[in-house]
């Protein structure tokens, strides 16, 4: 009745290694189909303790999905490493391509971006390591943020080698030209916004842990089983928190102070932050007044109010981060969080933006449309 972890032995009388799976990248691993046929296991291989499985899995889950930031760091700095070299010696036009200003942008994007993988990685890998701090919501922003954004960039880098990125490395080398393996990254990288948990999947995650405080709050009002006395007392404990909490959202005198101790311009940033978090809460709270359960179900909904947290938790770290750094004797790297706050700072305008104005309903119709066959006129002239 309860999940045991434990260790197989791969040699062990029982086990049919049926195939093997073949991936679009990482071709050194050996996933595969394992068929098990009366395997004996003994009791001493049992992990952490019988009918402790699911502990230990979830014991794991945040440090796992930890080392996608780490690798995600990794891959940006390599294909920093890429984007300067080839930048500066491929010529276009009469100069460097790297002094075109199209090229140049990729670049400090790549640049500025790999600097807040960075800072995340660090910030939530601090948390980790705090045994007294729960870091569920935190490991998944920085999945989430880390593996989509360093994508973004090794697609980027590609970009800037134009044809030789696209071409694989023992080709290159048979050439005798620069044989960055490119292609390859993205190949491997690809499966990094899919495994320990998809995008899709993060985005519902972190919306949930991010409503539960409000939502256990409300359950008892919206569930049948409570009598009517819980759900006045209920209702009274939620009107006397609310009371204080939603209007600290619009009042500066109950706001968080200001942050004075960065460096400018990280400091004007910061601000920026707590002033963006209070309208993202203020958002949020309404979106759950309006649909209350149904909010689970208005994913649009919950994907934006997602990517503009992330997007704050990465400037937050970026700013401290760069600090820290600063402190130490790197003064540049407060150019890479500014250049990389401002970018972060658009998206979450246009974002929340898109909240009151966006086609989510039309698309939503094409795609019901789509499912139904009404489409499938644009199948055809195709080898299916």
């Amino acid at each position: 009745k309860q999940i045991t972890a434990f260790i197989v032995e791969g040699n062990s009388p029982g086990i049919e290694k049926v195939s093997r799976c073949q991936f679009m990248g990482l071709h050194g691993i050996q996933n595969g189909l394992i068929r098990f046929k009366n395997v004996k296991v003994p009791r001493e291989n049992i992990i952490l303790g019988e009918g402790d499985g699911l502990k230990l899995a979830l014991m794991t889950l945040n440090t796992g999905r930890l080392t996608l930031p780490a690798a995600s760091a990794g891959i940006g700095k390599w294909c920093l490493n890429v984007a300067r070299q080839w930048s500066k010696k491929r010529h276009q036009w009469g100069s460097a391509i790297g002094e075109h200003e199209a090229v140049a942008l990729k670049v400090s994007y790549i640049a500025s971006h790999t600097f807040a993988i960075d800072a995340i990685t660090w910030l939530a890998s601090a948390m980790a390591d705090d045994k007294h701090r729960e870091i569920r919501l935190e490991a998944a922003i920085a999945k989430f943020f880390c593996t989509e954004v360093s994508w973004k960039i090794a697609d980027e880098t590609l970009q800037i080698r134009g044809g030789s990125g696209y071409e694989n490395c023992s080709s290159l080398k048979n050439r005798g030209v620069d044989f960055w393996p490119v292609e390859r990254v993205l190949r491997d990288l690809r499966i990094n916004r899919i495994i320990e948990g998809t995008t899709d999947i993060m985005h519902l995650f972190i919306a949930r842990e991010a409503l539960d405080p409000h939502l256990s709050k409300m359950k008892p009002l919206l569930t049948g089983k409570t009598s009517i006395g819980e759900k006045i007392s209920a209702a009274l404990k939620m009107a006397a928190y609310y009371a204080t909490w939603y209007p600290s959202l619009w009042l500066p005198a109950l706001a968080t102070p200001n942050i004075t101790n960065l460096p400018a311009p990280l400091d004007e940033h910061m601000m920026y932050v707590q002033r963006a978090s209070k309208r993202l809460a203020r958002y949020t709270f309404h979106q759950m007044a309006k649909y209350q359960q149904k909010l689970e179900s208005k994913q649009s909904i919950l994907n934006r109010v997602v990517d503009i947290g992330t997007e704050l938790f990465a400037i937050s770290a970026s700013c401290s981060y760069a600090a820290m750094l600063k402190k130490n004797g790197q003064d540049n790297a407060v150019d890479l969080a500014d250049s990389f706050c401002v970018q972060a700072r658009k998206r979450i305008e246009t974002t929340f933006n898109d909240n009151c104005s966006n086609n989510d309903k039309a698309d939503l119709k094409i795609t019901k449309n789509i499912l139904a066959g009404q489409f499938e006129w644009m199948e055809t002239e195709i080898i299916k």
